[in-house]
C-alpha cells in the first residue's frame, strides 16, 4: 500500500484488483471500493457526502459501486432513488448542473429560463418534501413579438392583433393545409409547419423563429421532438385567436413552479440534501471510461464500478471512452448540437413589459426569446429594478455592436424603458444547448445507446440521453435509471 498526497489530502492508494469482463458485464461481486466514508454535517451539499477538493477516494476492499457522473437534476434524482450505494462525481464546486443561479449585486439568473412544469405524481410529492410550502405557483404569460406587435402565445392560435393582410395569409394557409389529404408523413420539420399550420403561420412565426433557436434551418431536423412542445390548434381554435375570442391556453407549460427566494439552485439544493446512501465528489471530473475493464479515471485514480449512469453530453462521454468500435466512433461524430450564447440583463427601474417571457421570430432583431425572471418571482431584483435573460440568434462572440443591438431591440418590444436603463449585461455561453435532430440522429443514438447499455453504461438527462426536454424530465430519468439498474441481473440490492 502507498501513501499518496493529492490537492493537500492524504489518500491511501490500493493496488487495483479490476479484472477485465469479456462479457460486456461488469460484475458486482468484485472486492473493490473506497477508503474514508463520508459523515453527515461537514458540508452543505448533501448531508451524508463531503467536497474533497478534486480529490478522489481511493480504491479499497468493497463491492464496486454505482458510479453517476454529473451532479445535475438527472444525477441527483438518481443518487435519490438508488438503493445500491453509489459514488457521484461533479466538475463543479456545488451540485446542481444546469440548474442554478448567479447573483451579482442583488441580481438573480439562472442560465436562462428554467421554469418548473411537473404532471408526474412522485414527482411533484418529492418536491413538495424537499421544498414545503417554498415554491411558488405561476400562470405563465407569454407573449410573441411580431410585426410591430405584441400577441399572446402560441402564434398559430392567437393572430389577433397583428396587421390584417398577415392575419388573413394565415388563415387562408392554415384553411389549405386542413383541406389537403393526409398523404405521406413530414420529412423534416419545415414540412411539419405547412402540414399542420399551413403557408401563412409557417412563413411568419415556425419556421424563422425555429432556425433562430436551433441554428439550423427547419428542413434539416426531423419534426419527432416536437409533438409536446408545440401546440395543434384545430381550425375553430385559430379562427377564434384571428377575431379576438378565447381559444383556449394552450401548450406544456400553462402553469409552472418556481422557488420563492433564491432562484432555481434552491430547488438543486434541496434535492441535493435529500441524497443518501453514497458520497459526491466535487470538484471532480471523469478523465476516461473503460468499458471493458469497468473502470473510471477520476483525477488520476482507478475507480471501479458495477455500473454507470452518465449525464455528460454524449459527446463528452465518448470522447473519454478509448477503443471504441469504428461503427460507434462514426457514429459519435454525427451528434450535432447548437451552441447558445446569452445576457444576464440587470435594470435600474421596473420592467416596462409585464410578461415572463417573449418569442421574437424576425431576423432583423438579435434575439429569439427574452425573459423577465423578476416577473415571475420579485426576489429575482432588488425593488424596483428588473432581472432578465436574453437568448441571442448568433452563435458568435458578443460583440459591442450586439449589445448595442440588444439594448435597442430590447426597447422596442417593451423590456425595458431605453438603453439608459440597462444597468448592465453579462455575456454567457452554454456549449451544449440544442441538439439538433437531423437525418442522422436516431440511427446514431439508437446504436451508440444499445452499445453503451450492453456495458452496464447508462446515458440520462437532456444531454446524456442527447434530447430536448424539461426539467422534470431529468428527474424523471434519474427514477427511471436508477429502477433499471436494481433489475439488472446481477445487480441485487445488498
Amino acid at each position: 500500500m502507498q501513501i499518496a498526497k493529492m490537492n493537500g489530502i492524504m489518500m491511501r492508494q490500493l493496488p487495483s484488483m479490476a479484472k477485465e469482463n469479456l462479457s460486456g458485464e461488469c460484475a458486482t461481486n468484485t472486492d473493490m471500493g473506497y477508503v474514508g466514508r463520508t459523515t453527515p454535517g461537514e458540508s452543505s451539499t448533501p448531508p451524508d457526502a463531503r467536497d474533497r477538493q478534486g480529490s478522489t477516494p481511493a480504491m479499497a476492499e468493497e463491492k464496486r459501486k454505482v458510479v453517476i457522473l454529473g451532479g445535475g437534476l438527472t444525477g441527483i434524482s438518481a443518487a435519490i432513488h438508488l438503493r445500491r450505494p453509489w459514488v457521484l462525481f461533479e466538475r463543479e464546486a456545488k451540485l446542481g448542473g444546469q440548474a442554478v443561479t448567479e447573483e451579482r449585486d442583488g441580481f438573480r439568473f439562472d442560465l436562462t429560463g428554467h421554469w418548473l412544469h411537473l404532471r408526474d405524481p412522485a414527482i411533484k410529492q418529492l418536491v413538495a418534501e424537499v421544498l414545503p410550502a417554498e415554491m411558488v405557483s405561476v400562470e405563465r404569460r407569454a407573449r410573441i413579438f411580431s410585426h410591430g406587435a405584441t400577441t399572446l402565445y402560441p402564434f398559430q392560435a392567437n393572430l389577433y392583433g397583428l396587421p390584417p393582410d398577415v392575419i388573413k395569409e394565415c388563415l387562408l394557409g392554415v384553411i389549405q393545409a386542413k383541406m389537403q389529404p393526409a398523404g405521406a408523413s413530414p420529412r423534416n420539420f419545415e414540412e411539419y409547419c405547412l402540414r399542420h399550420f399551413g403557408a401563412g403561420i409557417s412563413r411568419h412565426f415556425m419556421i424563422p423563429y425555429n432556425q433562430k433557436l436551433w441554428g439550423v434551418h427547419p428542413r434539416t431536423i426531423t419534426a419527432d421532438w416536437c409533438s409536446r412542445f408545440v401546440p395543434l390548434p384545430d381550425l375553430e381554435q385559430v379562427v377564434a385567436g384571428a377575431v379576438g375570442a378565447d381559444a383556449g391556453r394552450m401548450g406544456y407549460n400553462v402553469n409552472f413552479l418556481y422557488p420563492k427566494q433564491g432562484g432555481i439552485e434552491t430547488l438543486a439544493r434541496a434535492l441535493g440534501a435529500r441524497v443518501r446512501g453514497g458520497d459526491v465528489h466535487l470538484r471532480s471530473s471523469v478523465e476516461s471510461l473503460d468499458f471493458r475493464k469497468c473502470e473510471v479515471v477520476v483525477a488520476g485514480q482507478r475507480v471501479p464500478y458495477q455500473s454507470v449512469v452518465s449525464t455528460l453530453p454524449l459527446p463528452e462521454l465518448l470522447a473519454r471512452m478509448s477503443d471504441l468500435p469504428d461503427d460507434i466512433a462514426a457514429h459519435a461524430s454525427r451528434l450535432r448540437c447548437t451552441t447558445l450564447r446569452y445576457l444576464n440583463v440587470a435594470t435600474r427601474s421596473p420592467p416596462a413589459a409585464d410578461w415572463h417571457w417573449v418569442y421574437v421570430p424576425e431576423k432583423r432583431l438579435p434575439f429569439y426569446r427574452v425573459g423577465i425572471y423578476s416577473n415571475a418571482v420579485a426576489s429575482m431584483a432588488p425593488a424596483g429594478a428588473a432581472s432578465l435573460y436574453v437568448e441571442l440568434a448568433d452563435r458568435g462572440p458578443v460583440s459591442d455592436a450586439t449589445l448595442s443591438d440588444v439594448a435597442q431591440g430590447l426597447t422596442e418590444i417593451g423590456a425595458i424603458a431605453g438603453p439608459g436603463d440597462i444597468r448592465f449585461a453579462d455575456a454567457h455561453e452554454i456549449k451544449y444547448a440544442y441538439v439538433v435532430f437531423d437525418e442522422y440522429y436516431y440511427a446514431a443514438t439508437t446504436a451508440i445507446f444499445s452499445f453503451l447499455e450492453s456495458h452496464a453504461i447508462y446515458p440520462r438527462g437532456r444531454y446524456g440521453a442527447w434530447t430536448y426536454n424539461a426539467m422534470e424530465d431529468c428527474l424523471l430519468a434519474g427514477r427511471e435509471v436508477a429502477v433499471t439498474i436494481e433489475a439488472a441481473p446481477g445487480s441485487k440490492t445488498p
